[in-house]
């Protein structure tokens, strides 16, 4: 009798090894998602029909808009392309679910982002989500930034960088991702767990001046994959990325002054919620990989936010 149990748990142990296996699995791919923000704000956003709040502003041939409204864009070694919102706007959600191309995407980027460059050339602003690519083996990096008044242009740019990992591959699926720009705050969510707040803390670092939504991708070799070590690679062209599901929803410069954007938290809150909050703070704790703050070789005369 012994023996025949003995043998019965023999032939158990495959079984029961890949059960504890695919446990463990579970719990560190469950471990792996941000803890609950409580608030989703693109749901108290519409989506938009591209072509009923953007248009192409460069490289026409190299974007397509299929019938179910997804636009893909692309870079090779012959242009880039991006598009434009038809309109500016002083505040507002502006979201897009983004989905990035695998592989070799080195000095590559693909941003969805706010600017007046066009209005204000030499001298204007900026708040950015870029993608910035990367080589086969090492993640993409997410990077945030904001730029005030000529502080991203000419020979004295001025950076506010913080820059993220993703929780998930954001090559494999679509991901939400959102800046929320109000008179006091602006917020990076993706997924619409807040990555990050730059709140208001005086007038000079903070944008005022209307912005159109800009998306776009294209060769930024010299600085984009660790510093321009690694630079776009044309054999591995065309380097493709892929939007859905846009959400824009503002107060545009012919909106009334009582105009007011989406709410980033629940009501109650004039920020982040406590909930928000913890969340931004597990990503932050978690993902991190630079803090224009935190850098030591940054004059931070410059950036008194900090």
């Amino acid at each position: 009798m012994p023996s025949l149990l003995s043998s019965s748990l023999l032939q158990m142990l495959p079984l029961l090894f890949s059960l504890i296996i695919s446990l463990m699995l579970c719990g560190i791919i469950a471990d792996e998602s941000p803890p609950s923000p409580g608030y989703y704000p693109s749901s108290q956003v519409s989506s938009v029909a591209f072509d009923q709040a953007y248009r192409n502003l460069w490289g026409p041939q190299h974007q397509r808009l299929d019938q179910s409204g997804s636009l893909t864009i692309w870079l090779d070694s012959y242009s880039g392309s991006g598009f434009k919102s038809i309109r500016p706007y002083r505040s507002g959600y502006f979201g897009a679910a983004i989905k990035l191309q695998s592989g070799y995407t080195a000095g590559v980027i693909t941003c969805l982002y706010l600017s007046n460059n066009q209005d204000y050339p030499g001298d204007h602003d900026e708040v950015d989500i870029e993608f910035l690519g990367t080589i086969p083996g090492k993640q993409y990096v997410l990077q945030t930034n904001v730029f005030m008044r000529g502080s991203g242009d000419k020979n004295n740019v001025i950076g506010r960088e913080m820059r993220f990992h993703l929780w998930f591959d954001p090559t494999q699926d679509f991901h939400h991702y959102a800046i929320l720009w109000t008179p006091t705050d602006i917020i990076f969510l993706v997924d619409d767990v807040p990555i990050r707040n730059y709140p208001r803390k005086n007038d000079a670092t903070f944008p005022e001046r209307a912005m159109y939504v800009y998306g776009s991708i294209w060769d930024a070799s010299s600085w984009a994959t660790e510093n321009g070590k690694y630079k776009a690679d044309y054999k591995y062209q065309p380097f493709i990325g892929r939007y859905k599901d846009f959400k824009l929803q503002g107060c545009t410069t012919q909106s009334s002054s009582s105009c007011q954007p989406p709410s980033p938290s629940p009501p109650g809150y004039n920020s982040l919620s406590p909930q928000q909050y913890n969340a931004m703070q597990w990503v932050q704790n978690n993902y991190l990989v630079y803090d224009y703050c935190r850098d030591p070789n940054r004059d931070h005369t410059l950036t008194p936010e900090c």
